[in-house]
């Protein structure tokens, strides 16, 4: 009985274009949201020390609403980015499908 041999997989290449007003974009959104997500650390961090002495509980608690105001705006810089880099893209790309380098931070 003849054997057959072994099948070899050729992979396919990957092959990615990406334009260079497109890569400052992202380099631009992802800046904002490295900002805002240290600034949502900050205010959080800061208030619970603060409430560890009754004096400072008030100013405290505008700490956690200043980092909850920066939790709102997080969502904000990625619709932006989403809809910056689709203007960028054109209206001809119908695909609306999120590749790989679509993955928000």
């Amino acid at each position: 009985m003849p054997q057959n041999p072994p099948r070899r997989h050729r992979a396919a290449s990957l092959t990615l274009h990406i334009g260079h007003a497109e890569l400052v974009v992202r380099q631009r959104y992802e800046a904002a949201s490295v900002a805002n997500d240290a600034l949502i650390a900050a205010w959080f961090l800061i208030g619970s020390i603060m409430f560890f002495s009754p004096a400072w509980t008030h100013t405290g608690t505008w700490c956690f609403v200043l980092g909850s105001v920066e939790l709102m705006i997080r969502p904000a810089i990625r619709l932006t980015r989403q809809l910056h880099l689709q203007r960028l893209r054109g209206s001809g790309d119908d695909s609306g499908a999120l590749t790989a380098s679509d993955q928000d931070y």
